[in-house]
């Protein structure tokens, strides 16, 4: 895989660095420009992202590549600010909020108004900003034409930091939240606002609330999830759209049920990669993602009939079997093109769980196994030690290592040795005949490939909190004792298993730190009286792909100024037992080892962050999760740094969630405010 730096296009490029975008309340939010030069005289269509990230600290790294590539390509390549964040006004309350939106809308509006745009308005984002823009578009504002989501949701309770299966993520939820904190916090730039700065900063630091706070207290599918999920009404969606996304990252599952469900031009593509745009795609191969965008911009904002929409509507990366390691630089396969999503190509596989601990096809079964039996396990505190990231960016402890530890705290079902290979792609599924002895419990199942000298790589886990087993917005109590038959929904995956490999699944009523625990130690059986099936997602053998040529090389424009030029993070993931108290921790730490200097702005730029997840062996109710954030920005004279924490733990009957925010000045504490709240618990 080839990548390069273009700084030749068709268009030379103007960078403006600051420009004020004006909102219909008085309120500005703060933009940066890439223009292709003579814009004003012969007008261009516009993209642009808009998320919460600040483009005048560290992600200016990012933004300068892709937008200076769009206009050097003939668009006018503009990065917004939401408000609340970088020098933009305001506060910022909470993810994804009406308001957001609705700026979202004005912003597209100023756009097509603008001398040297030619009225149409492409919206490009990753993550919050491909959450956005799906929420924008459902708006139909008439200068929009086509979006280009990568890494994205359609269902904001389903599918994101907060919850899983009706499960409290305790891996990601509190983390992002004091993130969010740390980010909300920090001060806008001086030589943008003025002397209004510091007026600004302490009503970010007062006024920005913890998220997590609301998040908890929405612990079930209610409106506040509904808000912002495209999926309530995809055809509230009317212009075309792009979905893309990685099999290692969390953000994959939207692509397969929006190419389902959203009734007009859409696309799809899955790569390897984490969560990172594909033109910077770890684990490899990265792509020209670049190019295809702008391909995608000429057919929508610029009318080309460039056959991009006559090529496959869904492209996916079919991974090769891969050994458990912690982190990954490539991985091996390739590319398949389908017709769409449903495919025709993918047949359901169905498989028994068996009394003898086997998984086999129904019509092996007939005689095996034995009769039928309820198969126990007491679930151990702490089964994903080695679940790796939620949604990482392709780091030296992203992916899970050997599952063999695991697996060893769960019940195992597993098929004989493959006699021939199989291809999966889609959404496994573990329908389970199951009882718990208490009434609240959640059940997690994990599939793993199983090489033939015992190593246990995992491709795909899905969780279920058993009491939102009819419905996440309903949740009911379980009658201990009582058998349920449950769907848990495992993550959408591509994997070719080969033959001599087995396949595995595991099933446990833990899995912290990824889940919040039960509060009660659960014992959970699993029936195996023939409604115990896995559906195993087959891809035709036949079905290949052939991707476009641009694929191979991997363009961005050039990036800012910067010092020093090869920034990396130093990353740390410890694990502590102690065998004689049953305390098991794990810890998270990241760092900067040098501040970022960009040197055009002259800001400097530096952050770190520690998460730490504790729980005792027996005692569910001793989990807890601390976060840790600092940031630092200076220039010169001018230096400051927000300090965040936050922790969560429970009772029987509630979470207690504390926040706290401190910012320094030339090294002098000058804020500080304390936040406690108690939330009780709700069917969790």
């Amino acid at each position: 895989m080839r990548q390069t730096v273009r700084t030749e296009f068709p268009h030379r490029v103007t960078v403006h660095p600051h420009e004020w975008i004006p909102m219909s309340d008085g309120s500005r939010l703060a933009a940066r420009l890439w223009m292709p030069e003579g814009a004003e005289e012969a007008p261009v269509p516009a993209v642009f992202e808009y998320v919460p990230y600040r483009k005048n600290d560290e992600l200016a790294l990012r933004d300068g590549p892709m937008h200076s590539y769009f206009a050097g390509h003939g668009y006018a390549a503009v990065r917004v600010d939401t408000r609340g964040a970088g020098d933009s006004d305001g506060i910022l309350e909470d993810e994804y909020l009406p308001l957001e939106q609705a700026d979202g809308v004005e912003i597209i509006e100023w756009l097509a108004a603008q001398p040297w745009c030619s009225g149409k308005v492409g919206i490009i984002g990753k993550s919050w900003g491909g959450f956005n823009s799906l929420q924008i578009a459902t708006h139909r504002p008439e200068a929009l034409r086509a979006v280009l989501s990568v890494a994205s949701t359609d269902d904001r309770y389903a599918d994101d930091v907060h919850y899983m299966g009706g499960c409290v993520l305790a891996w990601t939820a509190l983390p992002w939240a004091s993130t969010m904190l740390a980010y909300n916090a920090r001060p806008p730039d001086p030589e943008v606002v003025g002397e209004q700065w510091r007026q600004m900063w302490f009503e970010r630091m007062e006024k920005s609330p913890p998220f997590i706070e609301a998040w908890m207290s929405h612990q079930r599918r209610d409106d506040f999830w509904k808000q912002g999920s495209v999926c309530e009404d995809y055809s509230a969606i009317t212009c075309p759209v792009y979905m893309v996304g990685g099999w290692s990252d969390a953000y994959r599952n939207a692509i397969l049920r929006f190419l389902e469900h959203y009734p007009g031009p859409c696309k799809g593509l899955i790569g390897p990669w984490a969560h990172l745009y594909p033109h910077d795609g770890v684990p490899g191969p990265a792509i020209g993602f670049l190019q295809e965008a702008v391909r995608w911009w000429d057919c929508w904002l610029k009318d080309e009939d460039n056959g991009i929409m006559d090529e496959p509507k869904l492209r996916c990366w079919l991974g090769e079997a891969r050994r458990p390691a912690p982190t990954y630089a490539h991985w091996p396969g390739a590319w398949v093109d389908l017709e769409g999503w449903p495919s025709r190509f993918v047949s359901s596989q169905v498989l028994e769980l068996r009394t003898d601990g086997t998984l086999r096809r129904a019509e092996e079964t007939s005689g095996a196994g034995g009769d039928a039996t309820e198969l126990r396990i007491r679930g151990a505190e702490s089964v994903a030690l080695d679940a790796g990231n939620w949604g990482g960016y392709g780091g030296p402890a992203d992916c899970p290592p050997d599952q063999r530890a695991d697996d060893g705290l769960s019940l195992c079902f597993e098929t004989p040795p493959l006699s021939s290979p199989a291809r999966i792609l889609g959404f496994p599924i573990a329908r389970l005949e199951l009882a718990a002895d208490r009434p609240l419990a959640l059940v997690v199942a994990r599939l793993c490939d199983v090489w033939p000298d015992g190593a246990s790589t995992l491709m795909s886990q899905g969780l279920l909190n058993l009491t939102h087993r009819r419905s996440h917005e309903d949740p009911e109590m379980l009658e201990p004792g009582r058998a349920y038959v449950v769907d848990v929904q495992l993550n959408a995956i591509a994997y070719a298993l080969p033959a001599g490999h087995r396949l595995r699944l595991a099933v446990s009523p833990t899995y912290w730190p990824w889940a919040w625990p039960s509060p009660e130690p659960v014992t959970l059986g699993v029936f195996t009286r023939g409604s115990s099936v896995l559906f195993l997602p087959v891809l035709e053998a036949s079905v290949g792909g052939e991707p476009p040529p641009h694929f191979a090389l991997a363009e961005r424009g050039p990036s800012p100024p910067h010092s020093p030029t090869g920034m990396s993070e130093e990353h740390q993931r410890r694990m502590c037992r102690d065998v004689a108290s049953g305390r098991v921790l794990i810890e998270q730490t990241s760092r900067s080892p040098e501040p970022l200097v960009l040197l055009e702005s002259g800001i400097e730029y530096r952050e770190g962050e520690r998460d730490v997840f504790r729980i005792v062996e027996g005692e569910p109710l001793s989990a807890s999760v601390t976060c840790e954030r600092e940031m630092e920005i200076s220039r010169g004279s001018w230096r400051t740094t927000v300090r965040t924490s936050s922790s969560m733990s429970s009772t029987a009957d509630s979470f207690q969630l504390v926040n706290a925010v401190e910012g320094y000045e030339d090294g002098r504490r000058v804020f500080v405010k304390t936040w406690h709240r108690n939330v009780p618990r709700d069917h969790v």
